[in-house]
């Protein structure tokens, strides 16, 4: 038995995958963001010597790592809306548990990107008359940065494909999108097919765009010499 391609249906069926793909897109954005301000506090949290708060950030850390996505969703959307009595909105829900999830992710990137700058550089800026808090702002964090670049961009690429979870709150993003889409017309290898293809061009795009940021940054360090 032959099967037949339907590109009609893929053609038919693009605009609304590609809006949904924006949509996948804006989540990420947004999560990423959530996830770079908020990794970066806690890692500094952890490094900072105050037990309580190393303490706090080290839980953290330790729990959104430790526990599935999907859970933390459910969490979020339901428990926490539930017990603080709101009306959740799937987005907003959506973006705040998979920037708190990559916030926990982040933190250890951006942990061993301090770790791998050298201690000599946090001593040179001390010795200048740098408090510590300067000393990070202006010497190590900008280092660990350019450090930390690869396992960003990965992280910034596992979390555009962990965006296909938040389906489960009725988020339509592509994967939802493309749940509909299969609802209504059962054509399973036209449509997934076509969000296989989608993921893949973002994420080679996000994959390029990291890179040619990467190799900028290296560029800029020949003017940029360590103290």
């Amino acid at each position: 038995m032959s099967y037949t391609f339907q590109w009609y249906l893929v053609q038919n069926n693009m605009p609304k995958l590609l809006a949904a793909a924006l949509v996948t897109l804006e989540l990420t954005a947004l999560a990423i963001a959530i996830g770079v301000v908020l990794g970066l506090l806690v890692s500094l949290a952890r490094m900072s010597g105050v037990k309580p708060l190393a303490w706090v950030a080290s839980a953290y850390v330790d729990f959104f790592r430790g526990t599935p996505l999907l859970v933390q969703i459910f969490l979020i959307h339901y428990g926490v809306s539930s017990f603080f009595g709101y009306t959740p909105v799937p987005f907003i829900s959506a973006v705040a548990a998979l920037g708190i999830n990559s916030g926990a992710y982040v933190a250890e990137i951006f942990r061993g990107g301090i770790q791998a700058v050298d201690r000599g550089q946090m001593e040179a800026a001390r010795s200048l008359g740098m408090s510590w808090g300067q000393s990070m702002r202006h010497v190590v964090i900008p280092q660990a940065f350019r450090i930390s670049v690869p396992a960003l961009g990965n992280e910034v690429i596992a979390l555009l494909k962990d965006t296909s979870l938040v389906a489960v709150i009725s988020v339509v993003e592509l994967m939802n999108q493309g749940r509909l889409i299969v609802g209504r017309t059962p054509r399973y290898l036209e449509v997934y097919l076509t969000i296989a293809i989608l993921y893949f061009v973002m994420t080679k795009s996000i994959a390029f765009l990291v890179g040619r940021l990467e190799r900028r940054l290296k560029t800029g360090d020949h003017g940029n010499r360590p103290l």
